[in-house]
């Protein structure tokens, strides 16, 4: 039976007890972990992308994709105290109810983080160029810096940003947990001084109307939206090197989101109330909202520019074109300069888990084993990496950032279900296997986090959810065709040092050194 196909717990359990990380992070480290995972392209760019969705109903979006999160956090938590191994989503799927869900959440996840990573180096493009033509008053042509569906040809920052990161990756750099710190304390530190320039000169009359786009439009910006707090799952990944994982990993993950969707809120309240700007959504001749990242909306929005218009759904850097339009420019320009320091490190850390992914399920067998080839100077995996980066370069050169933000969605989300459904499998198939941090009313708890899945993502595009679709197809094609049959689990290998890989792989992460 496919469904049988389990890598036993308590093998895996043993594996990270014989040969484990050195523990060393508390509630405060993983907390910060969290923050620094989450805070990125979400918050900066897609403010933009949910306004034009919602208007400032955005602000109801940021509460509905927070509390999915929160719930989906609690399965989580439990999962994390309860297996504190590397391996996040696809361990505990794999553990819990087989190889089969185990490789679909696998390959679900390649597109929560390759598609990601394109989507903060978009992000990134639209703050850096931003600052550049602000600072040096030049004016870079549209067609170099947007991809085909913004109305340009290529997005050459965002190409190089992810062509560079891939360098990085593959001579071996990592962050240091000094430079985390740093880049978190920038996120933080620019998110903070827009919130106490723009909240107090909020006009109220620029909430109303608040939804209208309706239900429907919230609705997707929160579809949207749910990119803004992906991340916090990161911190699961951490479970071999905190100490106390039972009580800290919980604290981490939830303290984390909690401090983020207070920050959200505040920023989207900032953008929403600031005099003299729209978030309204931009429509066409007959009223309807134009689809975010589309050539319609982007001639629409240089025509409105042309007759003085200042639309926030139409910048490529919302926070800082506020900020500039509230009358603080330069502070405006630092405000971009935070976001080009410190995104870099976000596409870092996704393209890291995708290069991570990919190297255990071939460790698995699931995929060749060319993708777990280490180079013998950088010791790193060259190959998938390399892989990985040409990918991530391409979605980032061609694709609007609200685009491969829903498409990562679409995988994130399903990741996220399958972990929720196994906390409730593993209840009723080892009820007597300790649990450090038991998910309260775990049965109407995880239910709410598959259904609020399911929610956001029907609310998708239907691109998005016909791209998902034919992944997944394509995954299982993959997974029949070639990786059932290689499988070590379905062959009877138990691949001893298969610890090692995360090892091999796992980036400092704050408090290791």
């Amino acid at each position: 039976m496919i469904f049988g196909r389990v890598k036993p717990l308590d093998a895996i359990l043993a594996t990270a007890e014989k040969k484990s990380l050195h523990r060393s992070l508390g509630a405060f480290q993983l907390t910060m972990l969290g923050i620094g995972a989450v805070i990125g392209t979400g918050i900066f760019v897609l403010t933009a992308e949910a306004a034009q969705k919602a208007g400032p109903g955005m602000m109801i979006s940021f509460i509905i994709a927070g509390v999915v999160c929160a719930f989906a956090a609690l399965c989580y938590a439990e999962m994390a105290s309860m297996v504190p191994v590397s391996g996040s989503a696809y361990t505990y799927s794999y553990a819990v109810m087989g190889e089969l869900i185990a490789w679909m959440v696998g390959w679900a996840l390649i597109l929560e983080y390759a598609v990601a990573a394109g989507a903060v180096s978009v992000g990134w493009s639209g703050y850096v160029i931003g600052l550049i033509e602000h600072t040096f008053h030049v004016d870079i042509p549209a067609s170099l810096v947007t991809g085909p569906f913004d109305g340009g040809l290529i997005n050459l920052p965002a190409m190089l940003i992810a062509a560079l990161v891939t360098w990085l990756l593959v001579i071996g750099t990592k962050e240091s947990a000094t430079v985390n710190a740093i880049l978190v304390a920038i996120k933080i530190t620019a998110l903070t001084v827009f919130i106490i320039l723009a909240v107090p000169v909020m006009n109220s009359a620029q909430f109303s109307p608040f939804a209208p786009t309706g239900v429907i439009g919230v609705s997707m910006a929160a579809a949207s939206i749910f990119f803004a707090y992906v991340g916090f799952d990161a911190v699961s990944t951490a479970a071999e090197e905190t100490k106390n994982p039972q009580r800290n990993m919980p604290i981490g993950l939830i303290g984390s989101l909690a401090i983020c969707t207070i920050f959200y809120l505040l920023v989207a309240a900032g953008v929403i109330g600031a005099p003299g700007l729209s978030t309204q959504p931009v429509t066409d001749a007959m009223g309807h909202a134009l689809e975010p990242g589309s050539r319609e909306l982007a001639a629409q929005c240089a025509s409105r520019a042309a007759e003085g218009f200042k639309d926030v759904v139409c910048s490529k850097e919302a926070l800082a074109f506020t900020l500039r339009e509230i009358g603080w420019p330069q502070i405006g320009n630092l405000l971009g300069l935070a976001a080009g320091l410190a995104l870099p490190s976000v596409i870092l850390m996704m393209m890291f888990g995708q290069t991570r992914i990919f190297f255990v399920m071939s460790r698995d067998g699931l995929l060749p084993a060319a993708f777990s080839k280490i180079h013998p100077k950088f010791n790193t995996p060259h190959v998938i990496t390399i892989i990985t980066g040409i990918a991530v370069a391409l979605f980032a050169a061609f694709f609007p950032v609200g685009q491969l933000a829903n498409i990562s969605n679409s995988g994130t989300l399903f990741a996220f279900a399958a972990v929720s459904i196994a906390v409730m499998v593993i209840r009723k198939t080892d009820p007597t296997r300790k649990r450090p941090f038991k998910t309260p009313f775990v049965f109407i708890t995880a239910p709410i986090a598959i259904l609020g899945c399911l929610y956001l993502f029907i609310s998708l595009d239907h691109k998005s959810i016909i791209l998902f679709l034919i992944w997944a197809a394509v995954g299982l094609l993959v997974y029949f065709g070639y990786s059932r049959s290689r499988s070590h689990v379905g062959r009877g290998i138990v691949d001893v040092s298969e610890h090692q890989a995360y090892e091999e792989l796992d980036p400092p992460v704050p408090g290791t050194h």
